[in-house]
């Protein structure tokens, strides 16, 4: 049974939060804040982090980067929770942390397809890598195959999102701009990433 700690300083969010985990046949715990967080993961590794971000003091982007610091938690995949949609400026800055984000309010079933689908990619990609390494492909081509693998499932899902924003904000020009420049970067980055993946995967023949 997959592990996964729910981090809201809101105590009826997380009751709620919790119960919906619960019954998608995880075993979850809580956090009521980012300091909170911090002392649980001294003793406890989850599975997976569900963050939320408009806390207090300490908001889930701080805790966000805290986490990521440390060596012995900079592996455990995190999803944001967020009543509002992550804005570009955010994506530049936190997207490499993230697996993906979860807007609130939201549906059981919605929140464990988000969940599964980022342990599917973790499996996935890990089994490629298990798979590259037994035929002697070296360490450092395989690491590069899994950041690779990894980040362009995320940076589409951001672009998709971003896109639809585009399409449906045409209320506010400033909104627009920064939405379009992020576009037009992540359109940039996925091309690149795209076709260094392709030549690894020639590389290292995964199938």
């Amino acid at each position: 049974m997959s592990t996964i700690l729910l981090i809201d300083d809101n105590i009826y969010v997380v009751e709620v939060f919790l119960e919906m985990l619960r019954q998608g046949g995880y075993s979850a715990s809580a956090a009521y804040g980012g300091e909170e967080c911090l002392k649980i993961l001294k003793n406890e590794v989850p599975d997976l982090i569900l963050l939320d971000i408009m806390m207090e003091p300490m908001d889930g982007w701080e805790t966000l980067e805290k986490i990521k610091g440390e060596i012995t938690t900079a592996q455990i995949p995190v999803i944001m929770l967020t009543s509002k949609h992550v804005t570009p400026a955010e994506m530049e800055k936190y997207g490499k942390y993230i697996e993906d984000y979860v807007l609130k309010p939201v549906t059981n079933i919605q929140l464990c397809n988000v969940i599964e689908h980022v342990f599917q990619r973790q499996q996935s990609i890990q089994t490629s890598v298990d798979r590259a390494m037994r035929r002697g492909v070296h360490f450092g081509v395989a690491k590069e195959y899994a950041i690779l693998s990894r980040s362009i499932d995320i940076n589409k899902r951001f672009l998709n999102i971003f896109k639809t924003r585009y399409i449906l904000d045409n209320s506010n020009i400033d909104t627009i701009d920064s939405i379009g420049r992020t576009l037009e970067k992540l359109d940039a980055t996925l091309r690149f990433q795209k076709t260094r993946l392709q030549q690894i995967e020639e590389e290292i023949k995964v199938t």
